[in-house]
């Protein structure tokens, strides 16, 4: 049996509204309200389904969110505001509301970070045999151990650069945070996946004291500072979407170890062309 298509359109706009915040009776009032100038509460209640002792908690919530204005006759009468001004007006509400929230949350789990990290340290008390090294999975950890040790590096940080390539400003600066500090940079890239944008990029880099050469290939993405403490990074080779494992190491031995993986990758390549 086809449906008939004014419903399915009803459909979509109610399923729609409800995408936006809207619970189930408020878009139906709300779709009700826009095809009629003005309805009384007791009046709309059937149209829309929505039960009568429910009606003006809906309608309240629609004035609320912008979506409905009240008129006062000689009976409290409600009408649609229309979508061009409602739906726009209420998502930069919302978006305000949800960057206060944000803000709150921020707030408090810093003071919370400070609280727990003294437990943490803590139960590190008695340092486990594995303690200097760490498997992290999930890529925002792995973002965060990336800047702590980019931030803390003091005299040299060396690169294994491959796809996939994280663009983040954040990065970049505290990369040329770490030149200005006189720390040695240098990156050794994968030269086959440079796309331009990239390439303009380094070019940056380069013009701010950061040594750069090319490798045809790499085994592994590497960020090592000051040959103690790095960040390697491995291409998971079972799963069929490509996920990347990272081992966190603050390890003297797999520091040097690294660093002579890199120099001798470093002395073979090519140097870096803008």
């Amino acid at each position: 049996m086809t449906k008939d298509p004014a419903e399915i359109e009803y459909q979509r706009f109610w399923r729609g509204l409800q995408q936006l915040g809207l619970n189930a009776y408020e878009a139906r009032s709300y779709l009700v309200l826009l095809g009629h100038s003005r309805f009384k509460a007791l009046e709309l209640a059937p149209r829309a389904h929505v039960p009568r002792q429910k009606i003006y908690e809906v309608l309240d919530s629609l004035v609320e969110k912008g979506f409905a204005q009240m008129v006062q006759d000689r009976t409290k009468l409600f009408s649609a505001v229309g979508p061009n001004l409602a739906i726009p007006a209420y998502l930069a509400r919302k978006r305000q509301l949800m960057e206060h929230e944000l803000t709150d949350q921020a707030r408090s789990a810093s003071n919370l970070m400070e609280d727990l990290s003294g437990l943490y340290s803590e139960g590190k008390g008695g340092r486990g045999t594995l303690d200097f090294l760490r498997i992290v999975s999930e890529p925002t950890q792995t973002a965060a151990e990336y800047r702590r040790m980019l931030g803390e590096v003091k005299q040299e940080y060396l690169e294994f650069s491959r796809p996939p390539y994280a663009v983040d400003l954040l990065d970049e600066k505290l990369l040329r945070e770490a030149r200005q500090k006189g720390v040695s940079c240098r990156l050794l890239i994968e030269s086959g996946s440079l796309d331009e944008p990239h390439r303009r990029r380094l070019a940056e880099y380069a013009g701010a004291g950061v040594e750069i050469r090319e490798a045809e290939s790499l085994p592994l993405k590497l960020a090592l500072f000051d040959g103690l403490s790095g960040l390697i990074a491995l291409l998971d080779p079972v799963i069929s979407k490509p996920t990347w494992t990272s081992l966190v190491f603050d390890h003297a031995g797999l520091g040097e170890a690294m660093k002579h993986l890199f120099e001798d990758r470093w002395q073979r390549a090519t140097t870096f062309t803008e």
